[in-house]
């Protein structure tokens, strides 16, 4: 007779894989999410000061310091639920529990698609200006705006978006694998028990010493 082993079977390489690259996502997004916001003090003052040689007036600085500061602070926010998101993800892959499997295909499909978006847009912002027609205070200070920013942050923005469309796209084809398929198809393994025990005891007798008052005695001899 054979019995089921006890114990669960050996994560796949490429399940490890998945999750470590998840990770490695996660912990780029908070890093993200915190150099956004120790450079924003910086950028904001050295905006400020090369405003001062536009024809903009000190309103639309302001309202221009003020979208630079609600950008910074809105993607630091969702670096930081990317991050919540991924890593959840990556315990559900884990564990080995299937929804996780889809849920993060799910998300990959919609992070390739926003990376996508977003290396696009950095690409137009580059080799095509916008065109504000005859607002030239607004175009001026567009044009602050990247040369505000440390040299090396525009770099670093490109390289972790083309980061997130390959890891996406990495995770989304390492949990399609055979062995992937397999591990998350398996069924939970339950110990095995040789006697379970009983789910009702039966009922113990009480011990008795002496037959109760009138009761017929058993004994083979005749009383005396």
């Amino acid at each position: 007779m054979s019995y089921p082993d006890q114990a669960p079977p050996r994560r796949p390489a490429v399940v490890v894989t998945a999750v470590v690259v998840l990770a490695v996502m996660a912990v780029g997004a908070l890093g993200y999410a915190v150099a956004g916001l120790s450079i924003v003090g910086g950028t904001v003052s050295r905006f400020r000061a090369a405003a001062v040689g536009t024809s903009a007036d000190t309103a639309q600085v302001d309202a221009m310091v003020a979208l630079l500061r609600g950008a910074v602070a809105g993607a630091a926010v969702l670096s930081v639920l990317a991050a919540l998101l991924l890593t959840g993800l990556a315990l559900g892959l884990a564990r080995g529990r299937p929804a996780a499997r889809v849920s993060t295909w799910v998300v990959a499909g919609l992070g390739v698609l926003l990376g996508c978006c977003g290396i696009g847009t950095l690409l137009v912002q580059r080799t095509a200006p916008l065109d504000f027609g005859d607002d030239r205070a607004a175009a001026e200070l567009v044009a602050l705006v990247a040369d505000t920013y440390p040299a090396w942050w525009i770099p670093v923005t490109t390289t972790l978006s083309v980061g997130q469309v390959l890891g996406y796209l990495v995770v989304a084809v390492l949990l399609a694998m055979p062995s992937a398929n397999a591990w998350f198809r398996r069924r939970p393994v339950t110990p095995y028990h040789p006697h379970p025990p009983a789910a009702y005891p039966p009922p113990v007798a009480p011990h008795q010493t002496y037959p109760p008052p009138g009761a017929p005695s058993s004994s083979p001899y005749p009383p005396r």
